[in-house]
């Protein structure tokens, strides 16, 4: 009876880290981003480096911003307004395919491109973020085997498959334990961000201003992380269970 209690929250736990991190793999909003530009009405400099004289009239809204949204697949921008008070709502639902910009994420890992970072350090970022793309996949393809891995082992008839479907479900969440951790080293740590920001403050704006917000497909990784650490914590448990009592 306890052995049937056991399998059912496992494969309940097992079942919610599936869901949990196929939304966060399949949806492209790991990373929210606004840039905006500010200009000083008192400044010599306007947009670009160009001279601003008296009488010159700079070209350009304060209320204007440019909004990011990037996962795994997918960096998409689309203009909006400062002054709308639904713009994160857009990010979600009334952002029309028409308005957006998409680009492969993996070929332009944002912040970082040939014009603010030289070529090595280019090179570097796409190599770390080809890094967080294997580590990914890796951890996709493992809970994906560790379910059909399961769904095989009949009721307490293998103690080897759960054994194995445990250690899927442990290794994918390590996996995806360690994109989370780049993806916030990425955004939070390194330098990359800062570097942007100088060159565009430096070439395009002085009052250039980057917002950076984690959304919902970063929310639902830990998520399924924990479900799927003690997913696999509960089939070695089953497992051995079955291998002292049934064989």
């Amino acid at each position: 009876m306890k052995l049937s209690v056991a399998l059912f929250f496992a494969g309940l736990f097992g079942a919610l880290a599936a869901v949990f991190i196929l939304l966060s793999f399949g949806t492209d909003y790991w990373l929210l981003a606004s840039e905006s530009c500010h200009h000083n009405p008192d400044s010599t400099v306007g947009p670009g480096g160009v001279p601003v004289e008296r009488g010159d009239v700079v070209v350009g809204s304060d209320s204007d911003v440019t909004l990011y949204h990037e996962g795994f697949f997918w960096r998409c921008s689309f203009a909006g307004n400062e002054a709308d008070e639904n713009l994160l709502w857009k990010l979600w639902f009334t952002n029309q395919p028409h308005s957006k910009v998409c680009m492969p994420a993996y070929l332009f890992p944002f912040p970082v491109s040939h014009q603010t970072h030289n070529t090595t350090e280019y090179d570097s970022a796409i190599i770390y973020r080809g890094f967080w793309s294997i580590f990914m996949l890796i951890g996709v393809v493992a809970v994906a085997l560790a379910g059909f891995v399961i769904i095989c082992a009949a009721p307490f008839a293998s103690h080897r498959l759960y054994k194995a479907g445990g250690g899927l479900f442990l290794a994918s969440g390590l996996f995806l334990l360690c994109v989370v951790v780049m993806y916030v080293l990425w955004v939070q740590v390194l330098d990359v961000v800062d570097v942007y920001i100088d060159h565009q403050r430096t070439s395009l704006c002085s009052g250039f201003q980057l917002n950076l917000n984690y959304g919902l497909s970063f929310m639902f990784a830990p998520v399924g992380i924990f479900f799927c650490l003690l997913a696999g914590l509960l089939f070695l448990l089953i497992g051995r269970t079955v291998q002292i009592h049934y064989h």
